[in-house]
């Protein structure tokens, strides 16, 4: 398609968009005012599409999430905005330490939210992108805030995939969750730390955060442990996680969980987390075990505590996409159903994985190595 076919297409699809806005309750005037100088971003639709082969070992992706740097400017962060924090902490139950490191995670403290329009992006997105019909449903949200008066579309700026501010909100998580922290009237995740503060602890304490109670813990499992109960899906109160062997590190006590589930980022060899509702509580904010062990370790290291003990499997090689549909199309070939072959870790996946490795006498962590591949490529 040329330039100008592409110009022609997406003008059109304005036309009829905004048909679909205007029943949605969105002015006219708005819109045309917000849609006057919308522009299709090639680079959005690029972003998109690109899927990389190589998928990143959670060790290395913990290294940057909860580098020194990050903690030490965190730290100052607390110091810098501690009155805030702790007005949202009294409000919503959500630590100081917990919030600061969501903001760590999505925007370094703010030095990087993006600098794409909101509008454009997902005016983009929804015309021709892969998830077209939730981008138009992002996109009405949008039009939403701006009508509401919260921010102009000058300053309604972020990532190319729509996420907004200092913490990332989509549009349709602002309009279900942000605040007005500072009290002017306005919801401003972009200029006002108050808001910020707010809306982040906001979004947690609705999405099912406990006050007063931890993340979960780094735990110790004994020798012949069952690995296949070690799923973000099992949940166990942690007496019967206790009753499995599973013990606290030396010195410390387990937290006193309904309902706890086991997690093995790096698999059999790797550390060993028992993680609470309130894990789950920031798995709603980005569904990433690893996202999640993220926030949680660099909000223990910012209250002083102490980083991962155990030691990571440092010399495995992570599969590339390919290799992993490899394994799934294997997998399936010696009848343990790993569904379509996608490239992607599910949980179908890990499934068949924990089936097959079980039929080898090896621990059932379904944890995919190049090892385990080889293993199937000799079946």
């Amino acid at each position: 398609m040329t330039e100008v076919d592409e110009a022609a297409g997406f003008r059109r699809w304005i036309g009829e968009f905004r048909a679909q806005a205007l029943e949605q309750g969105i002015a006219p005037g708005i819109f045309d005012a917000t849609f006057a100088e919308v522009r299709f971003q090639p680079r959005v639709l690029e972003l998109d599409r690109s899927q990389p082969e190589f998928t990143r070992a959670v060790w290395d992706y913990l290294d940057s999430a909860v580098s020194d740097t990050r903690v030490q400017r965190g730290r100052q962060m607390l110091t810098e905005h501690r009155a805030t924090l702790e007005a949202a902490e009294a409000r919503y139950g959500v630590p100081a330490e917990v919030i600061v490191a969501i903001w760590g995670m999505e925007s370094n403290y703010g030095a990087n939210f993006g600098s794409f329009s909101t509008i454009d992006s997902l005016a983009t997105l929804g015309y021709e992108g892969r998830r077209s019909s939730w981008a138009r449903g992002e996109l009405i949200s949008a039009l939403k805030i701006i009508q509401s008066g919260d921010i102009d579309r000058a300053h309604m700026v972020g990532s190319w995939a729509g996420a907004m501010g200092h913490t990332q909100f989509m549009p349709s998580s602002f309009l279900e969750y942000a605040v007005d922290g500072d009290g002017d009237g306005h919801r401003d995740i972009w200029g006002s730390i108050p808001d910020v503060v707010a809306s982040t602890a906001n979004y947690l304490a609705r999405n099912g955060w406990r006050a007063g109670q931890p993340w979960g813990a780094e735990v110790r499992l004994p020798a012949g442990f069952d690995y296949a109960v070690a799923d973000m899906a099992e949940r166990r109160a942690t007496a019967a996680w206790q009753a499995l062997g599973v013990a606290a590190l030396e010195g410390e006590s387990l937290p006193a969980f309904d309902q706890a589930s086991l997690l093995l980022p790096a698999g059999a060899r790797g550390p060993a987390f028992l993680v609470g509702p309130n894990f789950r509580a920031i798995m709603r904010y980005n569904n990433s075990t690893s996202y999640a062990l993220g926030v949680a370790l660099l909000a223990q290291r910012l209250s002083g505590g102490a980083g991962v003990q155990g030691d990571w499997p440092r010399d495995l090689v992570m599969l590339s996409r390919t290799q992993v549909r490899e394994l799934q199309t294997l997998l399936g070939q010696r009848g343990f159903d790993a569904g379509t072959p996608d490239g992607v870790i599910g949980p179908a996946t890990r499934g068949a994985m924990r089936a097959f490795q079980r039929s080898q006498g090896l621990p059932g962590d379904g944890f995919p190595t190049l090892t385990l591949l080889e293993r199937l490529r000799e079946q």
